[in-house]
């Protein structure tokens, strides 16, 4: 049953289960408070393990150590902190979530995808697409929640657990993540609030409080009380509802942030609003241009007619997320430009890839085609910074027939997945 407790739990997390959890930990990431590098846990894999199960069953056994907290630039030029957690840790909290994952994939609403097994960014634009051509556009309410993963309630996050979850090694390893702290330029901080920094368990927890925040207060109450169809798309905090008719749009904005504030969450006041986003075939019988525009998951969402003649929604890198990728490449190259030319192309490549990979949906090959230009135009420069040997850009162009930068693909079209608004 879904909405059972479960109270036998852990029993399941045994040796084998631990030995499949550290293989599916990343091996290459950062070390912890501790210093301890994968390669060097490995060398009596199967006594750390045993000693790691042993410690975290027995209760008072395991002390959850702080996390690292480190700064990585961000395309804008400020830093964003992350965790970074005991490799240790990181194989129990991925032992707890293999736990808890199948118990609330049976819970969770289809209108969430962040951090879900099969499901991703590209999915979630998909089904928002297709509910929006089915509903040829409505009114759309953007949420921005201030601060998500720093200001989820312990408390609450804790009550939620405990409807699904009753038992007591499981809750009491989650707590202890909880509580476990922050070491920052040699000083130990314990947030009141928030998910475990970095953590692999954090994801699930997240998911979880918006679950009952927003995912199951907006199917079991809201969607019934409305005059006319809606539907919502969710990625991790970041979430957009559409409703067919204006005057629902405005009663669940008038109330929304009420909803949020019982759970210590905020919506900011300017980033969260409501726009009109209908087909203009639908506004003015089929004439006109424009239909409004929304940016969700780093895409610009518009309208647009079709070769077929039809109204059509598009996406498009908006161009806050174009920018901040573009400093991001900057920032890199200034670091590298004296490494070798080949080396520097070898990363660039691997970057330009990964971006086009997310970014390189249909309607979308016009901006790609102008990043690529845009990341050539930067290169050349920091290139030009390695010495007082200038560059020309001819020159520079016949390097790139050796060193040439990946061109845009387009490698995501229409996915198999349906909205049911």
């Amino acid at each position: 049953m879904p909405d059972k407790q479960l109270n036998t739990l852990s029993h399941y997390m045994d040796l084998e289960w631990l030995t499949e959890a550290y293989r599916r930990t990343r091996k290459d990431g950062a070390v912890g408070v501790d210093g301890q590098t994968a390669a060097q846990y490995a060398q009596q894999l199967q006594e750390n393990l045993q000693s790691l199960l042993d410690r975290a069953k027995s209760g008072d056994g395991y002390r959850a150590p702080p996390v690292r907290r480190a700064f990585v630039p961000k395309g804008d030029g400020k830093q964003r902190p992350i965790g970074i957690p005991t490799f240790e840790d990181k194989i129990l909290q991925r032992a707890v979530v293999m736990l808890l994952e199948p118990l609330y994939e049976t819970m969770f609403h289809e209108s969430s995808y962040g951090f879900r097994p099969g499901r991703n960014a590209h999915h979630a634009l998909e089904q928002l697409r297709q509910g929006l051509t089915g509903l040829q556009g409505g009114w759309v309410l953007e949420l921005d929640i201030r601060s998500y993963f720093d200001t989820v309630e312990h408390e609450k996050l804790r009550a939620l657990l405990r409807k699904r979850v009753g038992d007591g090694v499981v809750l009491r390893l989650i707590g202890k993540w909880l509580k476990a702290g922050v070491l920052q330029e040699g000083c130990i901080y314990h947030p009141e609030n928030g998910t475990p920094q970095g953590g692999v368990v954090s994801p699930l927890l997240a998911n979880l409080y918006l679950h009952e925040v927003l995912d199951t207060w907006f199917a079991d109450a809201v969607r019934p009380r409305l005059r006319g169809r809606a539907f919502m798309v969710r990625y991790a905090d970041d979430a957009v509802l559409v409703f067919e008719r204006q005057d629902d749009a405005e009663r669940v904005q008038a109330v929304i942030g009420n909803r949020f504030a019982k759970y210590g969450l905020e919506l900011h006041p300017e980033k969260t609003r409501l726009l009109e986003f209908k087909s203009p075939g639908r506004k003015n019988g089929g004439g006109g241009d424009g239909g409004g525009s929304f940016e969700f998951l780093g895409f610009t969402h518009y309208w647009a007619v079709s070769r077929q003649g039809n109204w059509v929604v598009l996406r498009k890198t908006s161009t806050k997320r174009m920018s901040r990728s573009l400093r991001a490449f900057g920032q890199w190259m200034s670091r590298h430009r004296h490494e070798p030319i080949g080396k520097q192309h070898a990363a660039l490549s691997v970057k330009l890839r990964g971006y086009f990979g997310y970014f390189g949906i249909s309607g979308n090959s016009r901006t790609l085609v102008s990043f690529r230009h845009w990341v050539m135009v930067r290169w050349h420069y920091w290139l030009n910074r390695r010495s007082n040997q200038r560059l020309t850009w001819e020159t520079y162009l016949r390097m790139l027939q050796r060193f040439a930068l990946p061109r845009p693909r387009v490698t995501r079209t229409v996915l198999p997945r349906t909205a049911n608004p």
